[in-house]
């Protein structure tokens, strides 16, 4: 219930952005980019959190957000099909573009995700020195 529930919610998300940010037949998809890149963002900070920061979360905040939420989100199948329709329509360059900007940009994402949501929690916490 909880995946399902995170999935819906993801899903909406991602639809409401794929309306607010059209993309033409051959045009660059721009909002299946930013959606799938912001949800790989939010992958590493989640994973950081469950993993290092919080001790022991609640036992679905995991599949709540990170396989129902961020899973209804990203859609890395629409940004295959996108990718393919690209090349249908002509636009090869704009397709190589989507596919290797896309991927190297989600796993970059992951990454500023991982160490953003490190030096945060590093930052929070008191600094213990010799005091005078």
């Amino acid at each position: 219930m909880v995946i399902a529930a995170g999935g819906a919610l993801g899903a909406v998300a991602r639809h409401g952005l794929a309306v607010w940010v059209p993309a033409g037949p051959a045009s660059f998809p721009w909002s299946t980019f930013w959606t799938n890149v912001a949800g790989c963002l939010l992958i590493g900070v989640l994973m950081v959190l469950v993993t290092e920061v919080a001790g022991r979360p609640h036992r679905l905040l995991r599949p709540f957000v990170g396989v129902g939420f961020l899973g209804g989100f990203t859609t890395f199948s629409t940004y295959a099909v996108q990718a393919h329709q690209l090349g249908a329509a002509q636009a090869p360059a704009t397709a190589l573009a989507y596919l290797f900007g896309t991927l190297a940009a989600a796993l970059l994402a992951v990454e500023v995700g991982m160490f953003l949501t490190r030096w945060a929690g590093r930052a929070r916490r008191p600094r213990r020195g010799p005091r005078a």
